[in-house]
């Protein structure tokens, strides 16, 4: 898999509440993490506080991998990574207003929201992360489902491809302008000689610093499928973890663009 996770799990950058303080003690407990989050299944995409509008100049520095289960598991690519370990990658995100995707399967109709929410713009975020990491050359672009923002694929050199779902979501609203989302997604690495399963956890906090200045918190979670052989020897705790400092600027004249 070498570094297909690595650039993915800064991905979600970004709904369901959680439990009151369960995701601020989460990131409180790091590396003690014996099993996944309390999430829900997503209805719809993820939605940011107004703060987060505009689009950012991200900063991101890989500052600590642990592999828990080591040596018994460690994840392909986990030695290859740690020539990321503080090397600042910078890339381009945006969040945006916009009306979600409508995945309402009731036959009552759906109301909608008194104000656009924020939503992230995850082909554009998802193609320039990608990018950032692999170079621009390797990776061509990024599908979203246009009926469902939780799925997306990526298309990578010779005709390889990351199929990514979000299968659990969950989010904290805290004081002095917190904000704490977790996002847990099945991945599949399509190549042309082999298929690559886990599962990722992205749990992330941002906080407002200033108008036009953020600063994130951000902790990556592998977890093995159920296909690996180890499945059942690490059962829901992760076998690698990776911990981010994230730094947004705004850039100017981007907002409500």
């Amino acid at each position: 898999m070498k570094i297909w996770v690595i650039f993915y799990l800064i991905l979600i950058l970004f709904s369901s509440p959680a439990q009151a303080g369960e995701l601020a003690q989460r990131l409180e407990s790091f590396p003690q993490w014996q099993n996944k989050p309390s999430v829900a299944i997503p209805q719809g995409e993820l939605i940011y506080p107004d703060w987060m509008e505009g689009t950012w100049e991200v900063t991101s520095t890989l500052t600590q991998q642990v592999a828990p289960l080591a040596p018994d598991i460690v994840t392909p690519g986990f030695e290859q990574n740690q020539h990321y370990l503080n090397q600042p990658v910078k890339f381009i995100v945006r969040f945006k207003r916009d009306y979600l995707p409508n995945l309402n399967t009731s036959p009552l109709p759906s109301v909608l929201p008194k104000q656009i929410p924020i939503i992230p713009d995850r082909a554009f975020n998802g193609l320039n992360i990608a990018q950032a990491y692999l170079g621009v050359d390797k990776v061509s672009k990024v599908k979203v489902n246009p009926t469902n923002p939780n799925e997306q694929i990526t298309f990578l050199p010779n005709q390889n491809q990351l199929i990514t779902k979000v299968t659990g979501r969950s989010t904290e609203t805290l004081p002095n302008q917190v904000f704490i989302t977790t996002e847990i997604s099945q991945q599949i690495f399509r190549g042309q000689k082999q298929i690559y399963l886990n599962e990722v956890e992205t749990t992330t906090a941002y906080q407002l610093l200033e108008s036009g200045k953020i600063e994130g918190d951000q902790i990556t979670a592998i977890y093995l499928s159920s296909q690996d052989p180890n499945y059942f020897t690490a059962i829901n705790r992760p076998v690698a973890l990776y911990r981010y400092h994230l730094e947004l600027i705004l850039l100017p004249l981007t907002k409500n663009k």
